[in-house]
C-alpha cells in the first residue's frame, strides 16, 4: 500500500534535513571548523536545529504512517503533516535568532502539539480496533485444533 500523505511529508522533511545539513557544512568550510561548534554560538544553533529535526521527525513520520495504514489518507492527516513542516521551518529559522525567539517557540510548541495530536489519534484508532487472534495454519496430515 502506498502512503501518499506520509511519503510527501517524509520527502519534505528529508529536504529540510539536507538544507539544514548543507548550511552547517557551508559554515564549517567558511569558519574552518572541522568538528564540533568551534565555540561559535551560531554554529551551535545550526547544529541543534538539524539535530532537533532528526530527533522529532521519526516519531512524527512513524505515527503518520501507522495512522495512514490504519485509516487511509485523509484531509486531517494532510493538515497535521503540513503543520509539522511549517513548524519545523519556523524552528529552523527561529533557533538561529537571538533569544527569545517567537519562531523557535512556535516551532517547538507546534512540534509537540503535532506529536500529541498524532499520539491521541493513534490511541483512538487502537482503542476502536477489535483484536482477533492470529490464524493458525494447518499442516497436512494433522487434525484441526
Amino acid at each position: 500500500m502506498i502512503l501518499p500523505v506520509t511519503l510527501v511529508i517524509a520527502a519534505a522533511t528529508g529536504l529540510i534535513n539536507v538544507w539544514l545539513a548543507f548550511g552547517i557544512g557551508r559554515d564549517r568550510v567558511s569558519s574552518k571548523i572541522n568538528l564540533g561548534d568551534g565555540g561559535e554560538a551560531a554554529m551551535t544553533a545550526k547544529i541543534r536545529a538539524h539535530g532537533n529535526l532528526t530527533e522529532y521527525a521519526p516519531t512524527v513520520l512513524i505515527l503518520m504512517a501507522l495512522i495512514e495504514l490504519a485509516r487511509g489518507p485523509s484531509l486531517w492527516l494532510w493538515i497535521v503533516g503540513a503543520v509539522f513542516i511549517v513548524v519545523r521551518l519556523a524552528h529552523a529559522f527561529g533557533i538561529v535568532r537571538p533569544a527569545p525567539s517567537v519562531l523557535r517557540m512556535i516551532g517547538a510548541l507546534g512540534t509537540w502539539l503535532v506529536i500529541i495530536v498524532l499520539a491521541i489519534w493513534a490511541l483512538e484508532i487502537s482503542y476502536q480496533a477489535e483484536w482477533t487472534p492470529p490464524v493458525r495454519s494447518m499442516q497436512i496430515g494433522q487434525p484441526a485444533a
